[in-house]
């Protein structure tokens, strides 16, 4: 009558035969069982053991005979309740290898506006430290002021954190971008400067190129490289930046 429940959790047919008629008969022999549950003596000894070592049944010794009777039903839940910590301890391994997987490798280009909203998305979604290297204040474009605000806003809800290595132009020509940006920030020595800027988040490598203090080009041109491995030598490039910029 249950045996395909008691199946769905993990008993066996035979287990599931043997601890159904366990329930309905109470403390019984071997024969006893074999004959009600419809299982071969042979393999009733054998889905005993299993039940026995799932905390299902129990052994009786009565004047020399053994007997079984079954657990209170009950300790199904605790079965699947055990079997629900145990994947709870292995999960945030098997997510880590799910997502390191599916993070296919891959490149394309984002081109204008509507690109850039794309870049933007990304970032949110991945929800990773951003890395800037060369960052031009390219944020104060005017004709990003529109929706810009509201990424800040999720950006900030998301706990998404920005490192920023500046142009060293920055300071001068584009001071306000600080104060929006907000900490940590350093420059990149003058002899540096260039009107490319690298992004690193996530799997993703992002490049802007003709890009000049607090403006993008008339129609940006985003090259996006998706690579884990990529993007953690790149984390490993600006960590170097890093240290020796002021």
């Amino acid at each position: 009558m249950y045996e395909e429940l008691l199946k769905e959790i993990g008993l066996s047919l035979n287990e599931a035969k043997v601890y159904e008629a366990l329930i309905k008969l109470g403390e019984s022999s071997v024969q006893i069982i074999s004959d009600k549950s419809k299982v071969h003596r042979r393999n009733v000894y054998d889905a005993l053991n299993k039940l026995i070592d799932r905390g299902l049944v129990s052994e009786v010794i009565e004047k020399s005979e053994k007997k079984f009777k079954a657990i209170n039903p009950t300790r199904l839940l605790d079965l699947i309740k055990e079997k629900e910590e145990k994947i709870n301890k292995i999960l945030p391994s098997l997510e880590k290898d799910f997502v390191e997987n599916e993070e296919k490798e891959e490149a394309y280009l984002y081109r204008g506006i509507e690109g850039f909203k794309n870049y933007l998305k990304a970032i949110l979604e991945t929800k990773e430290t951003v890395y800037f290297i060369g960052a031009k204040a390219f944020w104060l474009d005017e004709r990003l002021q529109y929706f810009l605000p509201n990424f800040e806003k999720q950006r900030k809800k998301l706990g998404i954190k920005f490192m920023h290595l500046f142009d060293h132009e920055i300071k001068k020509e584009k001071p306000e971008i600080l104060k929006i940006v907000g900490k940590p920030y350093k420059f990149l020595p003058k002899e540096y400067s260039s009107t490319t800027t690298v992004d690193i988040f996530g799997p993703y490598v992002v490049t802007f190129v003709g890009v000049d203090a607090g403006k993008l080009q008339e129609e940006p041109l985003i090259f996006v490289m998706k690579s884990r491995k990529l993007a953690e030598g790149y984390r490993k490039f600006f960590q170097f930046m890093w240290d020796n910029s002021k």
